[in-house]
């Protein structure tokens, strides 16, 4: 009775993680997408402080940061990456709900800066981006600044909820199903006794 619920836990085969590579963008996504929803958030609170300038500043630096990134990982992703198989306890439908959401999260990761960059180029004011001062490229459009700043808005919340669903499920693989999904992304908590 004991072997048998240990080959029920047990996965029938171990899989190897993501290669070094894609599990360094990931994270290094991850940690970006979180500072950006952060200073995005404190910044609608913070907008007549003296400070907000220098945080919209860091706040545009790193989209344009994490579209660059996200670019980068869809060309890393169909030329060099290596992706373990899903386990075979997933089901079609899982399997394709990961595939939406993952695409979805790349999709989000290239409209946000785009939507915010689009809004602040827009305002036809002189803008800092890293370290330099752009000049004013467009005339003033308050009309599409604020469809723009309604868009970067809703994408923001709609990022938040489908990361947050995101790492929920892996969570979940992780302490309920117990199979090696979080552990091919994160291999530093792969359990005891597998390779």
């Amino acid at each position: 009775m004991v072997t048998h619920l240990m080959e029920v836990a047990t996965p029938a085969r171990v899989r190897p993680p993501f290669d070094t590579l894609t599990i360094t963008l990931h994270w290094t996504t991850v940690l970006i997408v979180l500072t950006l929803l952060g200073s995005g958030l404190l910044h609608g609170q913070v907008e007549d402080r003296s400070w907000a300038a220098p945080l919209l500043q860091v706040h545009r630096s790193l989209g344009v940061t994490i579209w660059t990134l996200t670019v980068f990982r869809l060309l890393w992703r169909f030329t060099g990456a290596r992706f373990p198989a899903f386990p075979a306890s997933m089901t079609p439908l899982h399997r394709l709900g990961a595939r939406l959401s993952e695409y979805g999260l790349y999709a989000l990761l290239l409209i946000q800066p785009a939507t915010g960059v689009a809004q602040t180029i827009l305002r036809g004011r002189p803008f800092e981006l890293f370290a330099w001062s752009i000049p004013p490229l467009f005339a003033k459009d308050v009309a599409l600044v604020g469809v723009f700043h309604e868009v970067h808005e809703i994408g923001a919340w709609c990022l938040f909820a489908l990361a947050g669903v995101h790492a929920a499920a892996a969570l979940v693989h992780h302490f309920v199903l117990r199979d090696d999904v979080f552990e091919a992304m994160a291999p530093v908590f792969r359990r005891r006794g597998t390779p």
